[in-house]
């Protein structure tokens, strides 16, 4: 497995920053965010350095109930091909549900949602990933992610789920050491429990950042300082397995940089620490650290077989209900999904077996996302509504679920600030139309929406 050293999150709002750091060997990038023909500046001279770059998805739903997108995938192809990336990373999670798989609606999360650790929701995930294997140009990683919420009726440990994984698909492993204290806190996982679990042989790199906690609820924020508990797990890992990588993730409230250099100082004497409490290991010509605690969970590693030919530590268990009906296991996972989802963004009713005031904190947290993002990708809407931006968009989410990303929601909303009448006559109207008209773009495609389309642009035009 490649060595990538020690890294830092590229973001634009660091830039300047992060190339003028000592010792960064590698940096990750949001995929969606660059455009392979218009690389940013600043990522050119970076891999003029020697300096690696490595694409990092957020939108495919590799854990969602329908197959990968062709064109999402496709993009994130092109991304790893015009950054020269060894791997690419996306997340085991699902951010959209409903559709023509479950005659529902179509919402959209904006936020990356947990799977349900059953053998169904396991076999879509297998199939999703090898399709994205097989588009892809280099190796696919995927990562653990953080959830305020647990799944009614779960099969498996975490540990379980992602070893199967792993043993069916040979896919690599991004192990967010963050998440899992985020679930710690969330979810009573324990950490060390999680780790001992894990197929560590397939480990990829390593995610690091920080958060914060509010009523006893975790949030993974990437907002704030690491906090010492999460760099405790980062040791415990380091002491079971040689890292390839860890990298520092900050993606809000940026600090000074030296801020930043310090925590990447104590990321690296957590993985110090670690390293002193381990043996090292040679196997084959990867080499693995192990301690005692650790040493069941790499025993594939010692061996001369690859990845994918790893052995689960659980014998293995019936085959699964829907090999008989391959898209069985799809629609029964995408009901459930979609009920999840719709009783998040949609207010529809809360599925049997969630909790409802743990459901009620991810609901609240998802549509204050949403609304940072739009005010990010649209910031000509906080501007013009100032302090009324937030709790208008927050009354106008309750009832609006998002279907097709944050630039159509920005439209949305504005053009729901337009034709609701709650706007008076004035600037801040005739600008706000003028930015709506400016980017509404093209007619949609149906005809009633054509339709409806027109009439509210006839509308507005005339007000």
């Amino acid at each position: 497995m490649e060595r990538l050293g020690r890294g830092i999150g590229w973001r634009p709002e660091i830039a300047g920053a992060v190339e003028r750091m000592p010792g960064i060997e590698w940096v990750e990038v949001v995929a969606e965010n660059v455009c392979p023909g218009h690389l940013p500046e600043s990522l050119l001279r970076l891999r003029a350095r020697g300096v690696t770059v490595v694409p990092h998805g957020v939108s495919l739903g590799l854990g969602g109930a329908d197959r990968p997108d062709e064109g999402r995938l496709a993009a994130l192809a092109e991304r790893a091909e015009a950054l020269g990336s060894p791997l690419v990373t996306e997340h085991i999670a699902f951010v959209r549900a409903g559709g023509p798989l479950t005659a529902s609606p179509l919402l959209e999360a904006g936020h990356l949602l947990p799977v349900p650790r059953t053998r169904d929701a396991l076999d879509v995930l297998c199939e999703n990933v090898r399709i994205a294997q097989d588009a892809l140009p280099v190796p696919l990683a995927v990562e653990n992610i953080a959830a305020l919420i647990s799944w009614p009726g779960e099969e498996m440990t975490e540990g379980q789920f992602l070893y199967d994984l792993v043993d069916r698909t040979g896919v690599r492993l991004l192990i967010d050491v963050a998440n899992l204290h985020t679930n710690h806190v969330n979810r009573g996982e324990d950490p060390a429990e999680a780790l001992a679990g894990l197929p560590l042989e397939a480990v990829a790199y390593v995610h690091v950042a920080g958060g914060f906690e509010r009523d006893g609820v975790w949030h993974d924020s990437h907002a704030h300082p690491v906090p010492p508990a999460v760099l405790d797990i980062l040791t415990d890992l380091a002491s079971r397995v040689s890292l390839p990588g860890v990298l520092l993730e900050r993606d809000e409230n940026f600090p000074e940089p030296g801020v930043l250099e310090g925590e990447l100082a104590a990321i690296g004497a957590a993985v110090e620490k670690g390293r002193a409490g381990s043996e090292p290991v040679w196997a084959g010509s990867e080499e693995v650290a192990v301690t005692s605690a650790g040493a069941g969970a790499v025993t594939a590693a010692i061996t001369e077989e690859p990845m994918g030919g790893a052995t689960s530590p659980e014998p293995p268990g019936p085959a699964p209900a829907s090999a008989a009906h391959p898209d069985a296991a799809r629609v029964r996972l995408g009901l459930a999904e979609a009920a999840l989802l719709s009783a998040l963004v949609a207010g529809t009713p809360v599925p049997e077996g969630f909790d409802r005031a743990r459901l009620g904190v991810q609901a609240r947290a998802l549509a204050g996302k949403r609304a940072d993002v739009v005010g990010k990708v649209a910031p000509r809407l906080p501007e013009l509504l100032g302090a009324t931006y937030r709790t208008a968009f927050l009354a106008y989410a309750t009832g609006h679920p998002m279907t097709g990303g944050y630039r159509r929601d920005a439209l949305d909303f504005a053009e729901h600030l337009l034709l609701s009448g709650r706007l008076p006559e004035g600037r801040v109207r005739r600008e706000l139309r003028a930015w709506w008209l400016e980017r509404s773009g093209p007619a949609p495609r149906s005809r009633p929406a054509e339709r409806m389309a027109r009439a509210a642009r006839r509308v507005l035009l005339h007000r």
